[in-house]
């Protein structure tokens, strides 16, 4: 088959230390911050100066790109790599693939991982992945949370804003504050638990000047978090293998939560936290239970083919939806942790053919709807 591979590559420009990253972190105790800014020099300005600005944080490396082009065409297929800058839709026009394989994220605005799937749609090329809708929805994460609590699915209480002289005094805390629209860590911090007026003030007002958008401030789940890879569509939605984060790896001194420091800082193939857990070593009917909400979300939300979604436990044990990513992550070494292949691989797919098993559900699924129409 013809296909086109769409995709954007982290850029590897070290020349930017984010000064709001290094000197903003003003909740953190004195502590935690000098030992975190003794591992930036001595760990990552010097491996990896890449990931100190987190501005490309969602975009995929030339390693990953490079990986799943091999996978496809392993699998028997033409592949054409269409990078998604402004000349795409001009190049997808012109190379009119039967299919395409999409991990672009985008870049500009708050409905970028929706541009190439619209462009798509338009073009009448079919796709891997969500349409555009719910990209754009699973983006919004506020827009996400309301369709899951009309639908009665677990997640925590929220609100949204930026205007740091309306917070009401009766807050009850701790809260968890994130970016409204981002994804892979980007804009959570150890700092983003915050435990009183002027932590929850500092951090609204921290993603307002950062990332120029709305906090999402939520209620602190305080239990066990997990990751859920799925894979399919209608009856046949698998779920893979339960990733468990062990969040006991945090280093200490640091917030028991998966932030862009555990993430990419602390956790590098020559120094991998022990931070997953799979499959989970829970019981089954907990088990059970996380997979049914996930089930239901990917239903209700109308997600196609693929998704990472996470859960966290609340102090009664009760599993919550806390982030559904319809573009999950799919580093392919697997020295790197990330979650969609390490579940894959408990499962015995390889990194060759999970990619294949996803284009594999787009193609039935666009086969399907043919036949229905």
């Amino acid at each position: 088959m013809k296909l086109a591979l769409t995709f954007n590559i982290k850029k590897e420009d070290s020349s930017s230390l984010s000064g709001e990253f290094l000197s903003e972190e003003k909740t953190e105790s004195p502590a935690s911050r000098s030992n975190f800014k003794k591992y930036l020099n001595e760990n990552l300005i010097r491996n990896y100066p890449e990931r100190i600005d987190d501005t490309f944080a969602e975009w995929d490396s030339e390693e990953t790109i490079e990986a799943v082009k091999s996978a496809l065409a392993a699998g028997g297929h033409e592949v054409t790599e269409i990078e998604c800058d402004r000349d795409a839709y001009e190049k997808l026009k012109a190379l009119n693939p039967e299919f395409v394989f999409n991990v672009a994220e985008g870049f500009s605005g708050s409905s970028r991982e929706s541009q190439i799937p619209s462009m798509l749609e338009m073009l009448n090329i079919p796709f891997t992945g969500s349409d555009s809708v719910t990209i754009g929805i699973c983006h919004d994460k506020s827009r996400c949370k309301e369709i899951l609590s009309y639908y009665k699915i677990p997640n925590s209480k929220f609100f949204i804003t930026d205007a740091i002289h309306k917070i009401s005094e009766k807050i009850s805390y701790p809260k968890f504050v994130k970016p409204l629209h981002e994804g892979s860590s980007k804009g959570i911090y150890n700092s983003s638990l915050v435990r009183n007026a002027t932590e929850l003030r500092n951090e609204i007002q921290r993603i307002k000047e950062c990332y120029n958008q709305p906090s999402l401030v939520e209620d602190y789940l305080d239990g066990k978090e997990f990751t859920v890879a799925m894979l399919g569509n209608g009856d046949d939605i698998r779920v893979l293998p339960l990733v468990e984060i062990n969040l006991e790896s945090v280093p200490e001194g640091f917030n028991k939560i998966y932030s862009y420091e555990v993430k990419w800082f602390f956790d590098t193939r020559e120094n991998k936290l022990d931070i997953f857990r799979c499959p989970a070593e829970i019981d089954q009917e907990l088990y059970r239970k996380i997979e049914e909400i996930c089930k239901a979300a990917y239903r209700v939300l109308r997600i196609r083919d693929w998704a990472r979604i996470d859960v966290r436990l609340d102090g009664s044990n009760n599993p919550n939806i806390v982030e559904i990513n319809p573009l999950p992550g799919i580093l392919p070494d697997p020295a790197d942790n990330s979650c969609f292949p390490k579940a894959a691989r408990e499962s015995g797919l390889d990194y060759n053919s999970m990619i294949n098993a996803v284009l594999g559900c787009a193609v039935e699924r666009e086969k399907i709807n043919k036949i229905k129409i």
